[in-house]
């Protein structure tokens, strides 16, 4: 009985397994369709198999690492792949996919290497080549391919997408595209769309190489979308977006109206290319357009929108579109509630209505970065550093952009000291490297600090990172070596940059009219013209600013007039300042007070003091008293205005209008802010007040700067005591002359700095003009540059002469 039921058993078991094999085939095959794959599912089939005594075949186990794979358990994947005697080729390219997903390339090329060439095949060579491109390994993905045409396996049209889709990383010359171009053409998938799709895609990205004409590249992208027996929304979505990256908005208008479907991705990107360029309203007017079509709009197409109303500050404009946004938008997902509310904090914010901004980032439920970064820009950009700095305290997880905004935050608003320590805590976050905006917002603290020494060692740092090139950190370059006071390396900064940019002139504009170099500056910006660079409002502040402290007065009302003449540049109050500035500076105040009264609006404080300025400089007390009184009504707890005032009643020996005007400031409890002046001697910045007592070498100053006096009288230097601002005797006057604070530090650099060694000391407030006459002296007495910076401009000091010209 045992032999005859033998077979029979032996049959019952094979059906037995071959019942199980299709169970957990079909268990696994429900698996699969889930979306996204359940691991504990996949975990549960996998143990039922083992409780069961189930050795799957080859086929199974393969299908179960997938599952492993797609449901994020690679480990449980591997271990099974470990065990497995001699893994085939599926399961081999399943792990190369897996781990190229994952972005472990590494671990995916080390199973590629190991799989023996014999049993290699195409979707094994597309799966590695695929992971490359995903991973931004370009010139791996055609190493890849050269490899798989050199072994004889055929590509597919998978092989050149992907492969293409790796060259769009790394070409940066037109050969480069012509070559695989052929390629594709001889291998006959030159009519694939997919593959079509990705050569275009090759063409657009290479177009923004500096290596190449962009024009010729986009022809060729243009021939072969045009030449495309069939176009999905890939193809017009990459040749309209190509054409917007390469600012070159006709064309992409041009495929955008010759399209038949409505695809709301062109439309977005056509409205993003119109944001980007400026052109707002074209912008509003494709939003009306896909309204009236009744293309549905999504958080591309408000955000888009919502960028073009902030960046124009059309607050009523953005306002009705959050409207809309409320009135129809249901149930929206957590993408877009994302996107759309961190566009409307900008929103609000570049619109002035920080509290609004607020609002709306207090009702987020949830934040992201994103909405980190969006709030601490607003408070950053108006100015609320506290509030800010809060904000950053808060912030869960930094990235470098949020690092930058408030190391810039800070040296915007004079903090830079503060501004230096974040950017030091940023290296130990996280290891989180300062990018090239984290640097300039570093430099520029060093140029509130005026800390030059710092400032080369972060140029060298700058250099060591590789951003050297960066128009950012170079553009914090020319203004940092300005406001140090060594005008040269700002010139060699601006001339070995790469490329210019307009804040690129503007810094080097500014710089020359600081350093009181007005018709270099002149000179520069016309330069800046004839490279067909169009002038902003900024640059105009610092050309008008440049003629100011050089006396150019035609030059500037030459420039001022051509603003809204030729660049439709409306001017603001800004503009007016330094227009009244450079008329009033030149002693004309008949032509001020015209434009005063012409102005499109009412003057505020700008205005009156630019006036009050020019009325001390030239002694015209009646003007500078009614300059004096508008600025008591606009701005009554400055103290700059009674300063002024009362050093013109000083000027003319009015004591009693002196004191009354002190009396009216301790009335009001104005407090005048303490004149000090600073140099960086050894690492160390020296601190000197007016009669200094306080500094621990004061004394040896004193005696110094008596000692060098005695030599200046010699030359003819002769005190002028009309810039005691106090009645008493002319022997005290001298002395009190003698304890300037720019006069103490300058002496100190003189005593502790190596002989032939340039002085670079800054002071807080206007030079005094006594302190100047005397610097022209001192300069002949010692041999010396001596370079002032103060509240306005440089003043350098060589040979006995000023750069400013004695205008200033």
């Amino acid at each position: 009985m045992t032999i005859l039921n033998e077979p029979t058993t032996k049959l019952n078991i094979t059906n037995t397994i071959r019942a199980l094999a299709n169970f957990y085939a079909s268990q696994l095959l429900q698996c699969s369709k889930q979306s996204p794959t359940s691991s504990s599912t996949v975990r549960m089939i996998h143990a039922h198999m083992i409780g069961s005594n189930f050795r799957p075949q080859s086929h199974i186990l393969n299908r179960l690492m997938d599952l492993y794979c797609k449901s994020g358990n690679i480990t449980y994947a591997r271990q099974l792949f470990d065990e497995m005697p001699q893994p085939d080729i599926v399961a081999r390219t399943t792990f190369i996919t897996a781990y190229s997903s994952s972005g472990e390339l590494k671990l995916a090329r080390e199973v590629f290497n190991t799989t023996p060439l014999n049993i290699r095949d195409t979707v094994c060579y597309n799966a590695l080549i695929t992971g490359c491109a995903h991973n931004s390994d370009g010139n791996g993905a055609i190493e890849l391919f050269c490899e798989m045409k050199r072994y004889d396996f055929r590509p597919d049209n998978y092989t050149y997408t992907s492969m293409l889709s790796g060259l769009s990383l790394v070409a940066e010359y037109e050969s480069h595209c012509q070559q695989l171009h052929c390629e594709i053409v001889k291998s006959g998938t030159g009519f694939v769309t997919s593959v079509v799709n990705a050569l275009i895609s090759v063409y657009v990205k290479c177009a923004s190489s500096p290596f190449v004409v962009p024009c010729l590249l986009m022809g060729a992208a243009r021939k072969l979308f045009d030449e495309m027996p069939y176009k999905d929304e890939l193809s017009w979505t990459t040749i309209i977006t190509g054409y917007i990256r390469n600012d070159d908005l006709y064309n992409a208008r041009d495929v955008f109206d010759g399209m038949n479907e409505k695809l709301v991705v062109a439309w977005n990107a056509l409205i993003s290319g119109y944001v980007h360029k400026g052109y707002v309203f074209q912008a509003l007017e494709m939003f009306r357009k896909m309204h009236l079509l009744e293309i549905r709009f999504d958080e591309f197409t408000y955000t888009g929108i919502l960028g073009a109303c902030a960046s124009s500050k059309l607050f009523l404009h953005g306002k009705q579109v959050h409207g809309y946004i409320i009135r129809t938008v249901k149930n929206p997902s957590r993408d877009f509630l994302f996107s759309v509310n961190n566009a409307l904090i900008t929103l609000y914010w570049k619109c002035g209505k920080l509290e609004d901004a607020r609002k709306i980032f207090d009702r987020m439920l949830i934040r992201d970065l994103v909405s980190w970064n969006s709030i601490l820009c607003a408070y950053v950009d108006v100015g609320l550093i506290e509030e800010a700095m809060s904000f950053f305290n808060e912030i869960p997880e930094k990235n470098e952009l949020t690092w930058s905004v408030m190391i810039s935050g800070c040296a915007q608003n004079g903090l830079g000291e503060e501004g230096l320590k974040l950017f030091n805590q940023m290296r130990s976050y996280n290891n989180c490297q300062p990018c090239d905006y984290s640097f300039a917002g570093a430099i520029i603290s060093c140029a509130v600090l005026a800390s030059l020494d710092h400032g080369r060692q972060l140029h060298a740092q700058l250099i060591q990172s590789g951003f050297e090139s960066s128009l950012s950190a170079s553009n914090s370059l020319i203004t940092m070596y300005a406001r140090c006071g060594v005008l040269q390396d700002s010139q060699s900064v601006f001339r070995t940059m790469n490329a210019l940019d307009s804040v690129s002139w503007n810094s080097m504009i500014a710089a020359l009219g600081q350093h009181g170099h007005g018709g270099q500056a002149v000179d520069l910006f016309e330069q800046m013209l004839k490279e067909d660079i169009v002038p902003d409002r900024i640059t105009f502040l610092t050309i008008l600013s440049s003629c100011s402290h050089a006396g150019l007065v035609d030059q500037g009302q030459r420039y001022f007039n051509s603003m809204s003449e030729l660049y439709n540049i409306t001017p603001g109050e800004d503009h007016y300042g330094r227009l009244i500035d450079l008329l009033c500076r030149a002693g004309k105040f008949t032509e001020a007070i015209d434009t005063i009264q012409k102005m499109p609006f009412n003057p505020g404080v700008p205005i009156w003091e630019a006036l009050l300025g020019g009325c001390r400089i030239h002694g015209n007390i009646e003007l500078g008293i009614e300059a004096a009184e508008k600025l008591f009504e606009l701005i009554p707890q400055h103290d700059g205005t009674y300063i002024l005032l009362s050093n013109m009643y000083a000027d003319l020996g009015k004591w009693s209008d002196v004191s009354r005007i002190r009396n009216m400031m301790r009335v009001r409890g104005v407090k005048k802010e303490p004149a000090c002046s600073w140099i960086e001697v050894d690492n160390m910045v020296h601190v000197f007040l007016v009669d200094d007592t306080k500094h621990p070498e004061v004394q040896k100053v004193y005696k110094y700067l008596e000692e060098l006096v005695f030599k200046m009288k010699k030359l003819g230097y002769v005190p002028d005591t009309k810039y005691v601002l106090h009645d008493m005797e002319n022997e005290q006057k001298e002395y009190a002359l003698s304890t300037h604070s720019e006069k103490l530090a300058v002496a100190y650099g003189l005593l502790r700095l190596p002989s032939g060694a340039m002085i670079r000391v800054f002071k807080n407030i206007r030079i005094c003009g006594d302190c100047h006459n005397a610097f022209k002296f001192m300069s002949q007495v010692v041999g010396r540059v001596i370079v002032v910076r103060d509240g306005k401009r440089f003043h350098r000091f060589e040979n006995g002469k000023c750069s400013c010209g004695n205008y200033w």
